[in-house]
């Protein structure tokens, strides 16, 4: 993913947890706010409970990946934060983005015909 496209500051991480929208699904959660810019940008995130540094970095890398793809489609100027669960260790890079269009579109930032475009 860009570097344009990333939410880097713990600032920024900091006010979208505390004052965004938070939407679970089993393999992770999404929290979203409208953002300050007009790009929108994605932080990703593992906990301790996603496993060791390996397991953690490995899921970020997986949710980067299938976020990738859907960027273009997203709804512009919002602030999203992934947050990765422990059972993403154990899902494809398929099975990941399915759960990030549902959480996308439950979150009414993506529109369900855009998801079905092929990646670019």
């Amino acid at each position: 993913m860009q570097r344009k496209f990333r939410l880097t500051r713990s600032e920024d991480f900091k006010r979208v947890r505390r004052n965004g929208k938070s939407f679970a699904h089993p393999l992770a959660v999404l929290v979203a706010q409208p953002g300050e810019g007009t790009q929108t940008r994605v932080g990703v995130a593992a906990g301790k409970a996603s496993g060791s540094a390996v397991h953690r970095n490995r899921a970020k890398r997986i949710l980067r990946e299938a976020i990738r793809p859907l960027l273009p489609a997203l709804a512009p100027n919002w602030d999203l934060i992934l947050i990765a669960r422990p059972a993403l260790g154990a899902a494809s890079l398929e099975q990941t983005r399915q759960a990030l269009q549902t959480l996308l579109q439950r979150a009414n930032l993506i529109r369900a015909d855009e998801t079905q475009r092929p990646p670019a």
